[in-house]
């Protein structure tokens, strides 16, 4: 045997040696496998100390040498390995970039039971790390039926028809890893998951019936083909919405509760169940607020609140029924009060005891940082998602006391999950008009979200922006302390980004800004933007950023000796960008925001005359009042009712160009329209004519 590993392996400090393990003979090998299983165990240093060694490559090797021949062996190599695979993410990682994921995948096709159902266990273990080698599974190259390629229907026959309750459990959490894109889904939908996982739940079995509901939620998640699969799947005579709510019976586990209505929860955000489904309003929701409750976990507490908001995210009914089921917004509130023992614990260890913490204390310490975050976050989440659409609503959650200085402190929160959860708490809450005059006013929100604004992630920044284009509208409190702070400059940075939402959210709040500002604010905006950049956003290929730019060219060209100042500084390039959409292939929607620029470009005093000297604005401007849009039509005719107004100077002249033009008997014709607003607009116009 060719020898490619050193003889006098040092793996520990005491300075062991693990020559045996080269040996020929399997009893010698034998021993030392299970010497090194025992030795790894509840220690993250040695496994560290082996897994760096050349030990997991032997390990591999003595596997596919004696699976046939000694199963004993290859067993103990394979627990070995999943011993590993219980330490660190870092082992994790290490061990799946050694191989060992597709030498455990094709050893499932061995004869041995018991040695397949460990290969299953390490499997388990190795496929709860971001880095597994999920590809593996879905390998579609040319191979033997005995290969990686047919593994798939292979692991999903083990789970189907194997009496083994420990590789059903495993398979399902395996695959549960593996439904990570739309296409993973389909694929395992494709080869009759759903079916199996409708079997499973039937299963009595608690520990099977957790992982294949853990399956079907990651299976369904966001995916409307196969959730429309589950909601005709028939198991045991009932389809698996129905199973799904008799695992929601309060004479289950709470865990059981909680992930039935998980699967719950994405089956009908997919698109398979509607909003008013009895099973959604009247099980999965009171199950959910349920799980909130103070008897529950921490962790439960946590999962079903964030479950909860993914539940009435986008459902106003919903939102509505949540708001007022048992409770739920001081059961929320008690949520951003919780606070974990881990003071105490430390003060407890460190000072009574008078000695140095254990790591299994410090694990404990770490986990409860996580839990504390994690109900922190997901009642953020809750309350964004109940605020979404209700007035009433948010004015319930905002009254809840110390509600908002939970937001204002979670906003500076380190973490950062905390403060994007608490962000988009803020962002809801802050669409109430009522609350921006009061209670954002009172708790001074714009000091930690202008600090949020510097130096941002990319989502944090959306969502940031999102929440400053409500602060930055008109009557609210906050506007002039974000233009007092260099707002402007950033937001028109924004514009200039990559990232459609960020483009989109900086013109939409430029556009609030400019909504009845002073000369001032719109002078910095139009030098701080520049028209170069207008022309740009005037051609983004997103809509609504294209509207929202048409919309805040009309604030800018508002209030008469304002439009005459810009338009005496920029008119040409105003001009040039209403006539680019004007002759563009847009929407009626777009051009009538054109038109309306128009006319307020024609309300102006001297502004008027950017109009009448161009004569192909003045016949587009005759043609869309003669359009099939009435839209249009009314736009058009405010315009030109605008230009030939009586009482300003140069009326008269203004009046018999337009005349000339058959712009009066245009008016005329259209008399006879149906539309009362188009009909009132021709009046005044042609009032206009005979004064």
């Amino acid at each position: 045997m060719t020898e490619i590993f050193n003889p006098l392996m040092e793996i520990d400090s005491n300075g062991d040696n693990y020559e045996d393990l080269l040996s020929d003979d399997p009893n010698k090998c034998l021993q030392t496998v299970i010497y090194i299983k025992n030795l790894v165990i509840g220690s993250n240093r040695l496994k560290g100390a082996i897994i760096e060694s050349p030990v997991v490559p032997r390990l591999i090797q003595l596997i596919q040498i004696y699976r046939n021949s000694n199963q004993q062996l290859a067993r103990e190599a394979v627990l070995t390995i999943s011993s590993l695979a219980k330490g660190t993410d870092e082992h994790l990682k290490a061990l799946v970039d050694s191989g060992v994921v597709a030498a455990l995948l094709e050893n499932t096709k061995a004869a041995d039971t018991a040695f397949v159902e460990s290969c299953l266990r390490a499997l388990r273990t190795l496929f709860k790390s971001s880095e597994a080698p999920i590809n593996l599974i879905f390998e579609r190259n040319e191979m033997p039926d005995d290969s990686l390629h047919s593994i798939i229907p292979h692991l999903l026959s083990l789970a189907a028809n194997h009496q083994s309750f420990v590789n059903k459990e495993c398979i399902a959490n395996i695959m549960a890893s593996c439904c990570q894109t739309t296409e993973q889904q389909n694929i395992l939908s494709n080869y009759g998951s759903i079916g199996i996982i409708g079997n499973l739940l039937v299963n009595n079995v608690l520990r099977v019936q957790m992982a294949a509901l853990n399956w079907l939620s990651q299976i369904c998640y966001q995916n409307e083909t196969v959730s429309a699969f589950a909601v005709n799947e028939y198991c045991d005579g009932r389809v698996i919405p129905d199973l799904l709510v008799s695992m929601m019976s309060q004479q289950k586990t709470n865990e059981m509760q909680l992930i039935a209505a998980k699967c719950m929860t994405y089956i009908y955000r997919s698109g398979a169940l509607t909003s008013d489904d009895k099973r959604i309003v009247y099980k999965t929701l009171p199950t959910l607020v349920r799980m909130c409750k103070k008897d529950k976990e921490p962790s439960v507490r946590a999962m079903g609140a964030d479950i909860l908001a993914f539940l009435t995210e986008i459902d106003t009914n919903l939102q509505q029924t949540a708001s007022i089921c048992d409770h739920l917004i001081p059961t929320l509130a008690e949520l951003l009060k919780y606070q974990s023992n881990c003071i105490s614990l430390l003060g407890y260890t460190d000072s009574f005891n008078n000695q140095p913490i254990t790591a299994a204390t410090v694990k404990k310490l770490e986990q409860e940082v996580i839990t504390t975050q994690d109900i922190k976050q997901a009642a953020f989440k809750a309350f964004a998602s109940l605020g979404a659409n209700d007035e009433d609503i948010r004015k319930k959650i905002i009254e809840t006391d110390y509600l908002m200085d939970h937001i204002v402190s979670g906003l500076s929160d380190p973490n950062i999950k905390t403060r994007l959860s608490a962000l988009r708490c803020l962002h809801s809450l802050s669409r109430s008009i009522q609350q921006l005059r009061t209670t954002f006013q009172d708790h001074a929100v714009w000091v930690p979200l202008r600090n949020l604004l510097h130096n941002a992630s990319d989502e944090i920044l959306s969502v940031a922006s999102s929440t400053l284009c409500n602060l930055l509208l008109e009557f609210s409190p906050s506007k002039q302390h974000f233009l007092d702070r260099g707002a402007v400059d950033l937001l028109c940075e924004l514009t200039r980004r990559d990232e459609a939402a960020l483009r989109l959210n900086g013109v939409w709040a430029l556009m609030n800004m400019a909504f009845q500002a002073d000369q001032n604010v719109k002078s910095q905006i139009l030098n701080s933007l520049g028209t170069d950049q207008i022309f740009r956003l005037l051609s983004d290929p997103d809509v609504n950023t294209l509207m929202k730019t048409l919309g805040l060219l009309r604030n800018l060209l508002s209030n008469k000796p304002h439009i005459d100042h810009i338009m005496n500084l920029h008119g040409k390039q105003v001009m040039q960008a209403v006539i680019l959409i004007l002759e563009g292939d847009h929407t009626s929607e777009v051009k009538e925001q054109a038109l309306c620029i128009l006319a307020n470009i024609a309300d102006g005093d001297s502004a008027k005359e950017f109009i009448m000297s161009n004569e192909d604005v003045l016949k587009k401007l005759t043609s869309y009042m003669m359009h099939s849009n009435v839209k249009l039509q009314i736009a058009a005719t405010f315009c030109i009712s605008n230009l030939i107004w009586s009482e300003e100077d140069g009326a008269g002249h203004r009046q018999d160009r337009l005349k000339e033009m058959g712009v009066q008997k245009l008016l005329q014709q259209l008399l006879t329209t149906n539309d009362t607003t188009l009909f009132d607009r021709v009046k005044t116009a042609l009032q206009q004519f005979n004064n």
